[in-house]
Order: structure tokens, then sequence, then C-alpha cells
């Protein structure tokens, strides 16, 4: 019962000092005492504390009214046109709401401790870290007297406008996320949708497979049993940034590799899209989009760097290990008349992603 009443007692034995360990100071350190009370002006005047909570409830619907013009601005001031004084334009209206909406909740809160919710000084001694149920039942009554002395449970004002301050100050980061994707718009009718971007790439039927990046057509005889070669379409060189080279690259890439030939059972390859062992898949993981460039020669598996998803070349690329949900997309090739390899079409299905508007 000791224990119970006191949640030091278990320690105060402990602390007594042993006769040889005991030394007199002339000048001990002598226990603070807290200053005299000193009583606000929310206090002493209640005129003051209507006015305390006015203020802290209007900081609140501030902070909404910011959120709120965070919101508007980046509909107001759209940045797909790509001129510089819109994206300034975005960002300072943007930023400005966010500010407003973030300051005046610190402001609010700082203002509500200071002027509304109790004012008292207390010591809180030192006790021991183990718990008890009295413990629970003083955190349970802590809770209690802090609900009451900051009036959360009866100032509905300040709780209400605390909530919707909070819940509006998410809404403009929601909001900016709609930038990550792309709009479709009359240049580009399919430039918001993933499915029909990744559906075709510049393969073509005829097209030679090229080193990456250089551009420099492969022959058949140059691709060495157990080699790998990232490839390109031969075209892709051609084109500058401005014409879209990284985005048609990062659709098109592909590794080729060579295997004896006996290594692609019929049963689980499209032997009629090889040449002489020679296999092309897409780079790019069908997991999130990783590049797929790790090749293991005598297992003839692929991995993805990035999430560990492991493809079989020698049967169809596909998956055998990893949260990878689909087989690489082959590329059909062949030989042309010089001995080149070229395309036989495009990837007949997307590559990248497995979307959830496709599996």
């Amino acid at each position: 019962m000791a224990h119970e009443d006191d949640a030091l007692a278990h320690e105060r034995a402990s602390w007594q000092p042993s006769s040889g360990l005991a030394v007199a100071v002339k000048d001990p350190v002598k226990a603070p005492v807290l200053p005299p009370h000193r009583e606000r002006m929310t206090d002493k005047d209640p005129a003051a504390m209507k006015r305390a909570v006015r203020t802290v409830y209007t900081l609140f619907y501030l902070s909404v009214a910011g959120s709120i013009a965070a919101i508007v601005a980046y509909f107001a001031f759209p940045i797909e046109s790509g001129r510089l004084t819109d994206i300034r334009y975005n960002n300072l209206f943007i930023g400005l709401g966010i500010a407003l909406a973030l300051l005046a909740i610190g402001i609010a809160a700082i203002h509500w401790s200071k002027a509304i919710m109790a004012d008292k000084e207390h010591i809180e001694p030192r006790h021991a870290t183990r718990g008890k149920d009295t413990t629970r039942v003083a955190v349970v009554e802590a809770f209690r007297t802090a609900n009451e002395e900051s009036g959360f449970g009866r100032r509905a004002l300040i709780r209400n406008g605390l909530f919707a301050a909070l819940v509006a100050s998410i809404l403009p980061g929601i909001t900016l996320f709609r930038g990550l994707a792309p709009f479709d718009s009359t240049e580009n009718p399919i430039a918001g949708n993933p499915v029909a971007l990744l559906e075709h790439t510049m393969w073509g039927e005829g097209m030679r497979l090229a080193l990456d990046p250089t551009g420099e057509p492969i022959r058949a005889a140059d691709v060495t049993l157990g080699s790998a070669f990232h490839v390109i379409p031969e075209p892709l060189a051609e084109l500058s940034h401005e014409e879209g080279y990284l985005e048609e690259k990062a659709k098109a890439i592909v590794l080729l590799m060579r295997l004896r030939p006996e290594d692609l059972p019929a049963e689980t390859n499209r032997l009629d899209w090889t040449y002489d062992g020679i296999v092309a898949y897409s780079k790019v993981c069908t997991h999130v989009g990783c590049p797929v460039a790790l090749y293991e020669q005598l297992t003839h598996h692929l991995l993805c760097p990035c999430h560990q998803s492991q493809f079989d070349v020698a049967n169809g690329a596909r998956v055998i290990f990893g949260p990878a949900a689909r087989p690489l997309p082959q590329l059909p090739i062949t030989v042309d008349d010089e001995g080149y390899l070229v395309a036989q079409s495009d990837f007949t299905e997307p590559v990248g992603p497995s979307f959830w508007e496709r599996r």
C-alpha cells in the first residue's frame, strides 16, 4: 500500500548516502521556489477573455481562408503553358496561401495557450518509471483537467475553428498532387492516359536496332553468346531533347541478349520473334518502371535493382521472383538483307508498369 500512495517509496532507501560517503557542505544548494503568481489581463477582465477567444477562432478561420486561397491560386494561375510568368505567379500565390494557413494556426495556438488556457505554475517531482493503476487514473484525470482548463470541450468556436483550420491546411497539398499527372491537350489528346501513352513506342517494322546512346546499328554477327546490349531504335539518336528524345527513349529502350538456340524451349518462347538465339525484351520493369539492366549469363536471369524482381529470359522473360506482375514485353526481331537486326513490329503489348487498367 505504501507503494500505491507514494510513487517514490520504493526508491527512497537507495537515495540515502552511506556514512562513508556523506559530505557536509557549507553552502548547500537551496530548493528552488516559484515566483509569486501574476494574473493575466484575461484572468482579471472577462471582456479581455472574450477578445482573446475571438482572436483565436478568427485566426483559425483566417487559416481556412489561406488554404482556400492556395487552392484557388492553383487553378487561377496554371503552369501548363510553361511560361515563366505563369510559373512565378503560381508559386507566389500558392506559397502565400499556404504560409498564411500555417502561420495563422501557429499564432492562434500560441495565443490560445498564453491568454486563455489556465495559467498556473507547479513543480512536477521525479517519479518512478514503473506504471501503476494510480498512475493510469492520474493520466485520465490530467486529460480531464487539461480539457477543463483549456476550455477545449466548452469553447465550441475555438474547437471547431481548430478542426476546420487543420483539415483545410491539408487541402492545398492534396490539390498540388494534381499537377503531377500530365494533362490532355489539343496537340496531345492522350497526354493524360498512361495506358495509351505506353501502348505504342517508336519501334516499327524494318527499324534497325542500334546501340544506346550512339545510334550505331547492330549486326547479328556482332552479338556474341552471353552478351547483353542496351538498344534503342536507330532513328531515336537523331531526335533532340525538344522533340521528345527522353520520353521516346524511356518507352522504347530494349535489352538485347544472345543465348544458345537450344536454351530457348519452343513451349515457353516465341521463336519466330527471335533470331539464332538472339532475343530482345523491354528494359522497363513491369513493376514500377525501373531499368532492368542486370543480366546473369549463366542462369539467363534479368534482375531489376529497384525492388529485386527477376525475369527468366530463357522462358519468355516470365517473373520468377519479386513484385512484378507480368513478363517483360518482347520485341519481335529478325535480320535485314545486310545482316542488321531489325524489328518486325512494335511491342504487341504496353510497356512499363502494370496499371490498374491492365494486368
